[in-house]
């Protein structure tokens, strides 16, 4: 086993409080939050009630009103940096309570989670000296607009990618002179908590960025509904998506919701195959599935579906399952928790009753942790519920197509609308298929890949607002004219 670092086990060592005002605040309630690779306890953390959100949003408006709000732009740029080469120096440390806190394979949280993190912070550090209005030619008069933040940003983020989802979110906000309320996911708060230490060891003034663990029924719900926040992100599930709307419709807070899908993977007849198999099998099961863009639909032509199906088994069948620390590493970690576990595997039994066929995986491995290794099914037919519904986790459907027609049709048959790609050796087919597939991103013979300068978002109920890029700034700003006479 990897040990762990003396910083991530110093903080492991107490109980955690919330990170309000640029100070560590206690509430009645607490987390314990789990090691899904043993099942054993693995950190206590505050839980916030509606008052310590109120504590939050209001130490936040007071920064906001006060030092980060006045803040010269060039100054709060400055900092964002500075919190990015923080992050980047203790990539290890991030790492490592990412993965306790999710069970991932260490390198992979520290590669991916820890170092996107940190590049992310990174683009949006060049942005707060770049958010300009401009002069409109009225006759007579002077009209300027002005890009302003819009106060208080309420930020909940899921427990897929603790670290970096939460920077998705808040490195626009704050680029932007936003003050930010974070709630992160109750499964994985530690990363969350030791950010919110390392902004004020950067200099971001006490309340620029309050962290306040807690429950989605109690936390979340409080932060959604506080008057004083102007504007929330989130990603998770449709389903909670749809309460927050409905939470924020009485004070008309502005919303951008990250939500659920279940994303069409193409492969035509004529793609590389040597690329699009194992780029599929990547595209399902990296992060074990639980990714909102898993390419958990796989579509192939019946040319060569045998050859695809029997590619992916043997993949699947060569890869090690186990806890995300030890050495020699993993493939794949376990699911984040035992509800999700029972989640999965429920998804696997109702296609099995409804006629697919398991041809990998299909069972809980049997150790302490909540394990499922890769699951492919065969045989399933459109009607299945495991064909339209989100599992969030090691499982994918594979299904043959005849023509071009068919395929793009059934990728489309989906109330969700976040991902979809294909594989073709075919610059035409790509062209035309990409443009009709309803979808806020497609990828050509690549899965997964994203950059800070590029809008990643969803269309129909997989939500609205574009994370990352400009438009990640446009969530968080709002337009002001004023007329000089």
């Amino acid at each position: 086993m990897i040990p762990l670092l003396p910083e991530v086990e110093a903080f492991l060592a107490r109980p955690q409080g919330l990170r309000v005002g640029g100070a560590e605040v206690a509430s009645g309630e607490a987390l314990t939050v789990t090691d899904p690779s043993s099942e054993r306890p693995l950190a206590t953390v505050a839980a916030a009630g509606a008052r310590e959100v109120d504590l939050a949003v209001r130490a936040a408006r007071d920064a906001f009103d006060g030092p980060w709000g006045r803040m010269a732009p060039a100054e709060r740029g400055r900092l964002l940096w500075r919190l990015a080469e923080m992050v980047d120096a203790r990539a290890d440390v991030f790492g490592q309570l990412d993965t306790l806190d999710t069970g991932k394979p260490f390198a992979r949280a520290r590669d991916v989670d820890a170092i996107w993190s940190a590049r992310h912070l990174r683009y949006f550090a060049g942005w707060p000296d770049k958010i300009e209005g401009a002069t409109i030619p009225i006759p007579d008069r002077l009209v300027v607009t002005r890009l302003e933040p819009v106060g208080v940003a309420g930020l909940i983020a899921p427990w897929n990618y603790p670290l970096l989802m939460a920077v998705w979110k808040l490195a626009p906000a704050l680029a932007a002179g936003n003050a930010v309320v974070l709630k992160p996911s109750e499964e994985t708060p530690l990363s969350a908590l030791r950010l919110a230490d390392l902004a004020l060891e950067a200099g971001l003034p006490p309340g620029a960025l309050n962290v306040v663990p807690g429950t989605g029924g109690v936390a979340g719900e409080a932060l959604v509904a506080h008057p004083d926040v102007a504007k929330v992100g989130f990603t998770g599930s449709t389903a909670t998506g749809r309460r927050i709307a409905a939470a924020a419709a009485p004070t008309l807070k502005r919303l951008s919701l990250e939500l659920g899908g279940k994303a069409a993977n193409i492969v035509f007849a004529d793609a590389d195959l040597d690329r699009a198999i194992p780029g599929s099998f990547w595209a399902a099961f990296g992060n074990n599935g639980q990714s909102c863009t898993a390419g958990a639909r796989l579509l192939v032509h019946r040319s060569v579906h045998d050859r695809v199906l029997e590619g992916l088994a043997g993949l699947a069948r060569g890869l090690s399952v186990g806890p995300g620390l030890d050495e020699p590493a993993h493939d794949l970690g376990p699911l984040v928790s035992r509800a999700q576990m029972d989640k999965v595997l429920g998804f696997i039994e109702g296609g099995r009753r409804d006629g697919a066929e398991a041809v990998t995986g299909g069972a809980r491995l049997g150790r302490p942790g909540w394990f499922v290794p890769p699951t492919i099914l065969a045989g399933v037919a459109d009607a299945m519920e495991v064909a339209r519904e989100e599992a969030f986790g090691p499982l994918v459907t594979v299904q043959p197509f005849d023509d071009d027609a068919e395929a793009l049709r059934r990728a489309n048959a989906t109330p969700y609308g976040l991902a979809a790609g294909l594989w073709t050796r075919d610059l035409d087919r790509a062209r035309r298929i990409a443009e009709r597939l309803q979808a806020g991103t497609v990828w050509v013979n690549c899965w997964g890949e994203t950059d800070a300068a590029v809008p990643f978002g969803g269309i129909r109920q997989s939500g609205y607002g574009r994370e990352m890029g400009r438009e990640a700034i446009a969530l968080y700003t709002q337009t002001k004219a004023v007329w000089i006479a």
